[in-house]
């Protein structure tokens, strides 16, 4: 008998992740939503045109729980007054810094001096177990920070990110105020699986939250219905498959 899994035994916290305002409405006003994060790429996609006024735009909406912004500076002093500037514009705020810059060069330096001065970061675009260990070294002890480690994409490349993700919480350890981060999940399975090896946080997109309402759902059940979806399509299409006479028995 497959385990029935249940939503409101996760530990782990779902945040939103998108660049649309009607879908950043939608899901600060879901309970189970405790947190928002976008990136450039998902801004341009939804026609953001002026970065600041679109997050300044978003923390109306969201006025109380994380909200993570992302630089776009490709060297580390400007990626550093960026991560400044935008701390600035609200206390719930969390700047997302790469973790290295588009040529490989390990942002530790910035990560350091930013997490010293109490910016809250979220190193983003995390693979390796190596650069978690170096992340955790610069972070400072004493300040909030998140680690967004790309598991989705790891799962991608034909590696399974459950033990991936396992060692990585087994590094973060050494410290406490480090969160660690489940990005780009596939499927609402892995929001469990998140769960399962002590991730603190996990980002889905507007349809993985909608499919969270199917945890649980009765398997039978599930099976007729799809039987019954295949059958009104077939019959909605106007099908037919011309069956050869059956012969007479002699």
């Amino acid at each position: 008998m497959m385990n029935s899994p249940s939503v409101a035994q996760l530990k782990v916290k779902i945040f939103a992740d998108g660049a649309d305002l009607k879908a950043i409405r939608d899901a600060y006003a879901n309970p189970l939503v405790k947190g928002f994060t976008t990136n450039p790429t998902l801004m341009r996609n939804a026609g953001v045109e002026d970065y600041k006024s679109f997050a300044l735009e978003v923390l109306k909406v969201v006025p109380d729980r994380h909200v993570s912004f992302e630089v776009f500076a490709d060297d580390l002093p400007t990626m550093e007054d960026q991560a400044r500037e935008i701390a600035s514009w609200g206390p719930n705020v969390y700047v997302k810094i790469p973790v290295t810059n588009s040529k490989g060069e390990f942002t530790g330096p910035i990560l350091a001096s930013l997490s010293r001065a109490g910016v809250r970061v979220n190193v983003t675009a995390v693979f390796t177990l190596e650069q978690v260990g170096r992340i955790a070294e610069a972070l400072a002890e004493q300040t909030a920070s998140v680690v967004s480690v790309f598991a989705g994409r790891i799962a991608d490349t034909g590696r399974d990110p459950v033990p991936h993700m396992a060692e990585a919480a087994k590094i973060l350890q050494r410290r406490p105020k480090a969160e660690l981060l489940w990005a780009s999940p596939r499927e609402p399975l892995n929001i469990f699986q998140a769960d399962d090896v002590g991730c603190h946080i996990i980002t889905v997109t507007s349809d993985q939250l909608k499919k969270l309402a199917l945890t649980g759902k009765d398997l039978d059940e599930y099976s007729r219905e799809t039987v019954a979806m295949f059958y009104k399509d077939a019959v909605a299409s106007a099908y037919t498959i011309p069956l050869a006479p059956k012969r007479a028995a002699s």
